[in-house]
């Protein structure tokens, strides 16, 4: 798969697997890239340039917050956390992705 598809499904799909890694426990940006790219063994890369818009983009609507705490190296990092709304928008999230993954699977077999 070229860098640039990998790119485009990364996209379409970057608000639910951030969502999804926050899931599990609350982590700062690089942290969340680096989680993705390790689940995924290292088929999705994400960049900062899309990452920081959608945490941005889902703070706005309330599906995680963000602080600012102490980080290894005493510097100030943001931390993300995901809201009782965000957990709700997940598991909506993912009920809708495995109907869309499913078909695009029976498309792609079957055509």
């Amino acid at each position: 798969m070229t860098k640039d598809r990998k790119k485009d499904h990364l996209l379409g799909a970057l608000d639910l697997l951030i969502l999804r890694v926050l899931s599990t426990k609350p982590n700062h940006g690089y942290g969340i890239a680096r989680r993705i790219e390790q689940i995924s063994s290292e088929v999705l890369s994400v960049q900062q340039g899309s990452l920081y818009p959608a945490l941005h983009r889902l703070e706005k609507k309330a599906f995680i917050q963000s602080e600012w705490r102490t980080g290894e190296t005493s510097k100030p990092i943001r931390t993300y956390t995901l809201t009782s709304a965000g957990e709700a928008y997940l598991a909506d999230e993912i009920s809708n992705w495995e109907l869309f993954s499913a078909a695009v699977n029976v498309i792609i077999k079957e055509a």
